[in-house]
């Protein structure tokens, strides 16, 4: 691991919940890495695992899935639907051989901007310790 190492994570956020977190984290100037480049999902039930695989086969070093609590999805049991495919991807990986740490799935109301910044922070401190995702290297020309 490089000191001047810095994770790339991908945020795919729920736009009822999480994503309307990171919105007002931003409004209220939160202080958090700026390490994630956050994409807007309808809901965290909508990521397809290959939202995954692709950007970890590509090298990114940590996907953050982020949606309602359970129970107050905007679509009734979406975050149910994440949460399941979410298990089941990680027992693929593991299987595999991968890493099945660097994915996360976290709950996120839009009223809790400041938890979606520790949440972030907590993120790049983790991926900083597990260093670059194996893939990078693999792939990257």
């Amino acid at each position: 691991m490089t000191s001047n190492f810095e994770p790339r994570i991908i945020a795919l956020l729920c736009n009822w919940c999480t994503y309307t977190a990171a919105d007002t984290a931003g409004i209220s100037r939160l202080q958090y890495p700026p390490n994630a480049d956050i994409i807007r999902v309808m809901c965290s039930g909508s990521v397809d695992p290959t939202y995954v695989l692709k950007p970890l086969l590509g090298g990114v070093d940590g996907i953050l899935i982020g949606g309602c609590h359970p129970g107050d999805c905007h679509y009734q049991s979406g975050n149910y639907k994440a949460r399941r495919r979410i298990v089941a991807l990680k027992e693929i990986l593991k299987s595999v051989g991968f890493d099945e740490e660097r994915i996360w799935l976290r709950w996120i109301s839009g009223s809790e901007a400041g938890y979606f910044a520790e949440v972030v922070t907590q993120m790049t401190e983790f991926l900083k310790e597990k260093g670059p995702n194996p893939t990078r290297q693999k792939w990257t020309v």
